[in-house]
């Protein structure tokens, strides 16, 4: 894959391919159809999962430890031969191993018996209908082939599509696989059976022909596709119905791929102001672009983000209307001009508003054609379109239309750079103005956003501002603070599959890559070079012993005779060839990663021998029994881990000053182990908070305004920040502890895993590595320097209160010398005051880390101290409980 896969996405990966191979054994051992699903929310890159399972799927995979199905072949198949191309283009971006010819749009004339092993093939419902050219040839009379039951060739053709299929199914050195694309779309769950749609006449197969062995649905919105396989296992003998592989939507918010920040803007007042709503949105427009390339330029960057505005018009579009909008964004925008301007209406003419006339495009050309800046559409345009430089939304539609408008801002979430901006969530952003709602409509887009649309992704951690401002850094928090701020530790999340040798390879690359360590590479091997050349010695009897089991193949022979029913059995060995010898090989690629087992084998030849054959060979086998001694790759894994902690704290300094992009690429390289790594902050650029207040059922009203308070590390430029996307306690909490003697800052953490979260890693109740991000860092002077402290509020009833507790407490462990204090608070039940746990103290650490009690019993027990909220007093435990 050219793409480095993220985390959760390689687990996706993983999973789909593990129920692609017990599907395959189903079908090639026992003839048992099957399905699976693939969900995921808009933006998490489903087409990219989708690449690296077929890439895997047709030449195996290390990474993911499967063998290569010779015989696999892929039938693509959506409802859109646009969104096919679009596909097409985006599995070529992905793979590094797939050529145009393995990539085929399956156009009349197709003339072939069989689909080839080894392809992806793309197929849409319009070429499977009853007059299309892949399924019949020049007929004058349908009716006459329908009555007669005849199957006709189609021209230039020797078989129909549907022969092609039935032909590459019944091949027993063949397995097909079938993509439904957007699955949701291609099934009517209220036809009945006898009048089946295309896609389930694949799926069921119809008319003699077979159904398709193994089905892969994917899609933001899987229910559809599920119900529509049960009722397809009513029909056939499609009875496995695989569990789905289901992409949890706050994992994809954040890895960075979309936007964390939905802002609306909607009229303040009654009245007609859709001109003025407008004007705005192309003023959004303007800055958008302008900060762009203000970022592009800081970066480096040799192309910036072109920024689109997106007018959405009802389903009958006013002319006169859209002429107005399009002469208000004339006003704003300089030379915008017809060419700059496109629709994407079901009509694929030239269209008339006013004075400008406008032209179709195709959907997936609106991404790369940069020289449109304002599209007009309709609905959400097409199914899997998505446009990453889809900035702003100006959306015509009546508020009784808020389903259409979401489902068109779900399309726009997807970063532009594939990657959050680190700190400027201005940029990471997308902006929706609405002129005909008013503050109640609105109210129903945000619930609809945060609770109810199924394909947006992280609903849980999404900002959706109604009244949203741009924040900028506090001119009240002093340098003091922030020294502090990035001396803070912070955790990674460590990697799945994770090796410190390609750990140790990556960073030498990249550190060569940016010129801070020319040669870096070669130094690398040469250092591993040597680390093997020493353990080779100091193992040096077992790696003879290992020599000779590579050299060496084991053979069993089991004899037989007409006059004796008993076998006879001797074992005996052969020399190993030389293909026994890479095979083993292999393994040693595995153990050193593909560049050290190379480069070592290289280095051992080039010191034993002249280039002769036996030589290269011996190198080859010494390397391999290398690699099946523990011992030898235990102590390569920390040798090298040891110069890769040498070279990132020597080139600290140099690193900081590398682009956004480059410190992200190291950012995963540090975080490419199985233990979490210690990392540091970076400092915030811009932040988009919410200026509105919730009424109290939470829904949040234009007419509240939140309450405001100081010395938040990023603020308006009168050095406030609103308190809007705290609960009441939390409230309660940061105005306890900005009345504490010395308080100099504080820092409200964002949910997720950006380069100003404070995060801590910590395993989840499956096992798997996630994410912590106390919500409180305040900053306080304790006799006479500034000191940090974490507060984390968090409910003691949550399902994830314990784990969370012990995540705390081995931070507090490790890293407890860089804090003041390092506290988690809950609310017990009947009571306004709250009990804290004091993560510094040894002995509360030792509780939650060792005693399996729930937390509401910790927090009960004498180990907790008082929060007293009213008098703003924290207590501190005696020696014998309670607090003094």
């Amino acid at each position: 894959m050219k793409f480095t896969l993220k985390d959760y996405q390689e687990d996706a990966v993983d999973d789909v391919l593990n129920a692609l191979e017990r599907a395959t054994t189903s079908w090639q051992r026992d003839g048992e159809v099957s399905s699976l699903a693939l969900t995921a929310p808009t933006g998490a890159g489903k087409t990219v999962m989708a690449a690296a399972a077929i890439e895997a799927l047709f030449y195996g995979s290390e990474k993911f430890d499967v063998e290569p199905d010779e015989g696999a072949v892929v039938l693509w198949f959506s409802d859109d031969p646009s969104l096919n191309d679009q596909t097409r283009g985006r599995l070529m971006d992905a793979s590094e191993k797939f050529t145009p010819s393995d990539l085929v749009t399956i156009e009349p004339p197709f003339s072939r018996p069989k689909l080839d092993p080894g392809k992806v093939y793309f197929l849409n419902t319009g070429k499977l209908t009853k007059n299309s050219l892949l399924t019949r040839g020049h007929v004058a009379d349908p009716d006459a082939q329908d009555a007669l039951d005849i199957a006709i060739t189609p021209d230039m053709q020797g078989h129909t599509v549907w022969e092609t299929i039935a032909n590459t199914i019944q091949d027993e050195d063949r397995t097909l696989y079938l993509v439904l694309d957007e699955a949701h779309r291609g099934f009517n769950t209220k036809v009945t059976r006898d009048k089946s749609t295309i896609v389930q006449r694949l799926v069921n197969g119809h008319a003699g022909y077979p159904p398709i062995p193994i089905v892969w649905g994917i899609s933001a919105t899987i229910e559809r596709f599920q119900t529509a396989m049960k009722e397809a296992d009513a029909a056939t003998d499609r009875r496995r119905l695989f569990p789905p592989v289901n992409v949890d939507p706050n994992r994809v918010q954040e890895s960075g791929l979309v936007k964390d920040v939905v802002s609306l803007n909607i009229p303040n007042e009654s009245g007609n102001f859709d001109t003025a709503l407008v004007t705005l949105a192309a003023e959004r427009l303007v800055e958008s672009t302008r900060r762009w390339a203000k970022y592009s330029k800081a970066q480096g960057f040799t192309e910036t983000v072109t920024p689109l505005l997106v007018f959405q018009t009802p389903n009958t579009p006013d002319p006169d209307a859209i002429s107005h909008a399009l002469d208000a964004i004339a006003q704003v925008y300089p030379n915008l001009g017809e060419g700059n301007v496109a629709h994407v209406f079901g009509e694929h003419t030239q269209q008339r508003f006013g004075g400008w006339n406008v032209d179709w495009i195709a959907p997936q050309r609106v991404q790369d054609e940069t020289s449109i800046r304002v599209l007009i559409a309709k609905d959400a345009i097409s199914t899997g379109w998505d446009c990453p430089r889809a900035e702003v939304m100006v959306s015509f539609r009546p508020a009784k239309d808020n389903t259409h408008i979401t489902q068109l801002l779900g399309r726009m979430v997807r970063n532009p750079l594939a990657r959050r901006v680190p700190g400027d969530e201005r940029l990471n952003s997308v902006e929706c103005i609405l002129p005909f709602f008013d503050r109640t409509t609105a109210g129903q887009v945000v619930r609809y956003l945060t609770g109810q649309l199924e394909e947006m992704p992280g609903k849980e951690t999404k900002k959706i501002l109604l009244d949203g401002r741009e924040l900028l850094p506090n001119p009240n928090i002093t340098d003091a603070v922030w020294a502090v701020w990035d001396s803070l530790p912070t955790q990674t999340l460590p990697k799945r599959g994770a090796r410190p040798v390609k750990r140790l390879v990556a960073l030498a690359q990249a550190l060569a890559q940016d010129g801070i360590l020319p040669g870096a590479l070669s130094a690398a091997e040469q250092e591993m070079h040597a680390v093997l050349d020493g353990y080779a010695v100091r193992y040096k009897n077992l790696l003879d012993e290992q020599v000779g089991e590579v050299h060496r193949v084991d053979v069993q022979e089991i004899s037989g005779s007409t006059s004796s029913k008993k076998l006879s059995y001797r074992e005996f060995s052969i020399r190993a060839d030389d293909r026994a010898i890479r095979s083993a090989f292999e393994d040693a690629k595995k153990a050193f990663g593909a560049d050290i087992a190379l480069s070592y084998v290289d280095h051992l030849a080039g010191e034993d021998t002249d280039g002769d054959d036996d030589g290269l060979r011996d190198a080859y086998v010494r390397a391999s029994a290398l690699a099946t001694i523990p011992e030898v790759r235990e102590k390569v894994d920390q040798e090298a881990t040891a110069l890769v902690d040498k070279w990132f704290a020597v080139h600290r300094v140099a690193l900081k000053g590398l682009p956004d992009t480059r410190q992200d690429e190291y950012k995963d390289i540090r975080a490419m182990t199985t233990e979490p790594q210690r990392d540091t902050l970076s400092r915030p650029r811009s932040r988009m908070e919410e200026f509105c207040d919730k009424e109290a059922d939470g829904t949040l009203s234009l007419d509240i305004k939140a309450p405001l308070v100081p010395l938040h590390l990023m603020s308006t430029p009168d050095g406030n920040f609103p308190l809007s996307t705290l609960n009441n306690w939390e409230r309660r909490v940061v105005r306890a502890e900005l009345d504490r003697p010395g308080a100099v800052g504080w820092y409200r953490n964002p949910p997720r895993g950006a380069g100003d979260s404070f995060a801590i890693s910590y395993r989840n109740d499956k096992g798997n590595w996630a994410g912590l991000y106390p919500d409180f860092l305040f900053f306080h002077e304790v006799n006479g320097e500034v000191r940090a402290s974490i507060v984390d509020p968090h409910g003691h009833h949550l399902s994830d209160a314990s784990i969370k507790l012990r995540a705390l407490a081995d931070f507090a462990e490790e890293y407890g010398d860089s804090f003041h204090r390092i506290e988690m608070l809950s609310q017990l039940e009947n009571t306004r005051s709250m009990r804290v746990l004091d993560m510094k103290d040894p002995e509360v650490r030792a509780a939650v880390r060792n005693e399996a009690r729930p937390a509401v019993e910790i927090y009960r027990s004498d180990l907790a101290i008082e929060f007293d909220l009213d008098s703003w007093h924290t207590g501190a435990r005696t020696d014998k409980g309670g607090v003094s």
